[in-house]
């Protein structure tokens, strides 16, 4: 009962902060490496403003390139820093950074092994009125599949500072993919991002709910729903998508009856395909994905295209539901 009474209070205490966008926290913490650390530079593409990196690039001018709108050369330009002894921080919005440079990405970032973190803002369809063309739905999957890349989503403003913070000191290359939306906190208080490691609010008896980025909050909200009803649903948030927490899935896969999976991205390539991947070759049970179809995002409000997708706590409940009542 000791127990439940602590995690009812440490919920609440989450609760009670107010929602913060995850690039706020990567520009914020970004600065406070550039204060202790000087081989931390940072690198634009004419989006400083939206990115966050504009307030690095105030305090450090002489560390902060903005290299304009020309993402490969961006790209080029940070593995050359990092080459030179620097850890370049690369930013500009998702789709940007992943499409537009992904050539650059292959061969002199991943192929050549450099130390740049690639950090990558506005990423899904939650950047909203800006349309199709800006919402990145396929920037995971991209980069999950070149070799020596690691791949990070995190779920809050509090895991995106732990997040940035074990990047800088990580060696190879690294993409953090963050939103432009405020998002609620999900995480403990005495939380510490670990590269490759799963963090687990619960594992369930029945389900079990592997989430990433903004679905984490929804997939907690989806548990106590159906909890309530009687299915022991556990959360997974699984921030490290690559490389992926093998050992926490094993045990999730061992320990119920259905996972979903549940992201702000394609199923096609994302942390549905990287979970169906594993479980089916290592201990089989039914894998349920939800995330946006094999289609493109449109112009919207946010919550509206949330929606639209299927990407919502009642999609998720409904969806478990659905499986058990069979």
């Amino acid at each position: 009962m000791g127990d439940t009474t602590q995690a009812g209070e440490e919920q609440k205490q989450i609760s009670q902060k107010m929602p913060k966008a995850t690039r706020d926290a990567y520009g914020e913490t970004l600065l406070e490496l550039g204060r202790k650390r000087s081989d931390i530079v940072a690198l634009d593409a004419d989006l400083s403003c939206s990115t966050k990196t504009g307030k690095f690039a105030k305090e450090f001018p002489d560390r902060f390139f903005n290299i304009g709108i020309a993402e490969q050369d961006m790209v080029g330009t940070a593995a050359g820093l990092a080459l030179a002894g620097k850890v370049p921080f690369a930013s500009t919005f998702a789709v940007f950074e992943t499409g537009r440079a992904w050539d650059q990405i292959r061969l002199v970032v991943c192929y050549s092994n450099t130390n740049v973190k690639l950090v990558a803002t506005h990423g899904g369809i939650t950047v909203g009125e800006d349309g199709a063309s800006h919402q990145a739905l396929e920037d995971i999957a991209l980069m999950r599949a070149l070799p020596n890349m690691t791949v990070i989503v995190p779920a809050d403003a509090a895991e995106t500072v732990s997040v940035i913070n074990a990047v800088a000191d990580y060696k190879g290359p690294v993409y953090v993919r963050l939103g432009r939306a405020k998002v609620p906190y999900v995480v403990p208080d005495d939380y510490q991002f670990t590269l490759g490691k799963a963090f687990v609010f619960h594992i369930g008896k029945d389900a079990n709910i592997v989430a990433a980025g903004i679905m984490v909050d929804m997939a907690k909200k989806a548990a106590e729903i159906l909890s309530r009803e009687g299915i022991d649903t556990g959360v997974i948030n699984m921030s490290t998508i690559k490389p992926l927490d093998e050992e926490t899935l094993l045990r999730v896969a061992e320990s119920s009856k259905l996972i979903v999976t549940a992201e702000e991205h394609s199923i096609v390539g994302g942390l549905g395909g990287a979970v169906c991947e594993f479980v089916s070759e290592n201990c089989p049970v039914t894998v349920k994905r939800i995330g946006t179809l094999d289609t493109f995002g449109c112009s919207g409000d946010p919550d509206a295209l949330l929606a639209l997708h299927g990407l919502t706590t009642g999609n998720i409940v409904d969806t478990i539901k659905a499986f058990f009542k069979k």
